[in-house]
């Protein structure tokens, strides 16, 4: 296969990691777009940070459509915002017209439990077109594919638990306002917490609606439970404001969070399955003070007990690295929307990511496509 051909949607602060990444890995980049117009027009090489220009100028996000209606691409990846629904019409575009999709948005890890109608409406356009859209990030290795795996050593599980911190100073200004950091107590309590102020049938019609907003260990605790073969018996979500214990300057924002404020939230998901086994995960994720730090902590309980405990990881390094090699999985992926737990477990990748197509899609296990069982994007018009 050639190099893979790859457009960047949202030139914010994680894309110029993502694009680095995807040049460094022997991917092609050919367009780049974004809804700021202070980042319009620059060169891509000026949001990675290096004095050799790339050539790809970024396009306003209008342009998207009419570029994908005449560029062969592979894959798009997104790096906007935290919500399906706002991320929505960014898929649709790339679906209509055949491209893969691996994006950062945390509800795209697994919106079949929180936005159904949506995530089935886009399965059923990226099937039509052959092509496969996801979501992946830090969630896929250390909220998803770790714990698994730690389950496979595991006799009998009564319940997981799991707490993960993150500096929202790291991602932008859309998820710092998701976690409510800069908010009072009261305005917290009244644009945030409220939403899960309510009963388990309010909830469910929220969701068949698509007005539910979840925090983003719902769709995790979503996705452990497909892939562990557990059947959700119910599940619940509570926000809890993390408040700033002294002044905090915040870049991302532009503001000096006050002490009493909030800093940020705390969102804890407990979900009860058929089989008796309880997972409760809680992120956090705040304006940090000079002294805190990103920490990943998580415990299977039973039969033996296992925890696992990741000091200072660089989350939104490791949740780039995480896309970028992600890609040769999704291109050999079957088509449709389909969530990571479907795919290989994620694995480094020391060639350029084209080379490990083949290795992925031409072999003969259950995945594989076998060129092709299913047609994957990486075998359209090669057969």
């Amino acid at each position: 296969m050639n190099k893979i051909t790859m457009v960047q949607y949202g030139c914010g602060k994680m894309s110029a990691m993502t694009m680095r990444y995807a040049l460094e890995k022997g991917v092609k980049i050919v367009g780049a777009f974004d809804i700021n117009p202070a980042v319009v027009g620059q060169d891509i090489s000026t949001i990675i940070g290096q004095d050799k220009k790339v050539g790809v100028k970024v396009q306003d996000a209008k342009e998207l459509e009419s570029f994908l209606k005449e560029k062969e691409v592979d894959v798009a990846i997104v790096t906007t915002t935290s919500l399906f629904s706002e991320n929505y019409p960014i898929y649709e575009i790339c679906a209509k017209y055949g491209v893969n999709v691996i994006s950062t948005c945390e509800e795209a890890f697994f919106a079949q439990n929180s936005s159904p109608k949506l995530a089935k409406k886009l399965d059923k356009l990226a099937k039509e077109t052959g092509c496969t859209i996801c979501g992946s990030g830090y969630q896929d290795v250390f909220w998803g594919n770790l714990i698994s795996v730690l389950a496979g050593a595991t006799h009998k599980i009564t319940k997981i638990k799991g707490k993960s911190s993150y500096n929202v100073e790291d991602y932008g200004i859309s998820l710092a306002q998701v976690h409510g950091a800069g908010l009072s107590k009261k305005q917290f309590e009244k644009d945030i917490a409220s939403a899960d102020n309510i009963t388990e049938e309010e909830r469910k019609k929220l969701i068949a609606a698509g007005k539910f907003l979840p925090s983003y260990m719902w769709n995790v605790n979503g996705w452990l439970c497909s892939k562990l073969g557990l059947t959700v018996k119910s599940q619940t979500q509570k926000c809890v404001p993390q408040i700033a214990k002294e002044d905090l300057n915040s870049s991302t924002l532009g503001m000096t969070i006050k002490k009493g404020n909030c800093a940020g939230m705390s969102a804890v998901v407990t979900t009860i399955t058929k089989e008796g086994i309880v997972i409760e995960s809680e992120c956090i994720g705040k304006v940090y003070a000079p002294d805190e730090f990103d920490c990943n902590d998580w415990t299977i309980e039973g039969e033996p007990n296992t925890r696992v405990v990741i000091e200072r990881p660089s989350t939104a390094e490791l949740t780039c690295a995480s896309v970028i090699n992600r890609i040769p999985e999704v291109l050999c992926a079957p088509a449709g929307y389909t969530t990571t737990e479907y795919m290989p477990e994620n694995f480094y990748k020391s060639q350029p990511l084209h080379k490990y197509i083949e290795e992925i899609c031409g072999g003969d296990d259950e995945y594989s496509c076998g060129c092709c069982e299913h047609e994957c994007s990486s075998c359209k018009g090669n057969k």
